[in-house]
């Protein structure tokens, strides 16, 4: 079970600020948010430590990367499995994410690939796996909210600690 850590307002404000300027290093970081150099570097620090902050890679658009065409496949896999249907899964490059999951399903897996031809072929290698029984695909027409965390971590972020000498957000 993953330890909940608990993020104050300075903690989101200074991923709210990264989210905005993905390239801002420590001394932007602190003028955005108005608190020192080396309070926004211990803070980020301590975010990366605790696994908050896992990665500063670019965020890939796969739509604008040419492949349009994404759905949702859910998997029912033999009991037992979830190792062996993992190591199948990791081995198919359109595949974007998988969860195992509990309902009708054991595992729901995010796709994406440049042709309804292609998603096909996603689909029988998905098949392939001797770990799944059966599979259930929809296809993504648009995205109507994108991934996101900053609500989720503002509407419980604690209050204070550092957030004395916090700018006020811009409007």
């Amino acid at each position: 079970m993953v330890e909940k850590r608990s993020l104050d307002a300075l903690d989101v404000a200074l991923l709210a600020a990264l989210r905005e300027h993905p390239r801002a290093g420590a001394l932007e970081l602190s003028r955005i948010t108005g608190v020192a150099r080396a309070t926004v570097s211990a803070r980020l620090q301590r975010l990366e430590d605790a696994g908050v902050v896992t990665g500063y890679g670019p965020d890939v658009d796969v739509t604008a990367a040419g492949f349009g065409v994404q759905a949702f496949v859910t998997l029912e896999i033999a009991q037992g499995a979830i190792e062996d249907v993992q190591r199948d899964l990791e081995a198919i490059p359109g595949l974007l994410e998988a969860h195992a999951t509990t309902g009708s399903g054991d595992v729901l897996c995010r796709v994406a690939t440049s042709s309804h031809e292609g998603l096909q072929q996603i689909l029988v290698d998905l098949n392939r796996s001797s770990a799944v029984v059966r599979s259930t695909s929809v296809v993504a027409l648009s995205q109507l909210v994108p991934f996101r965390t900053l609500p989720l971590l503002q509407s419980e972020a604690a209050p204070g600690a550092g957030r004395s000498a916090m700018r006020a957000p811009a409007p």
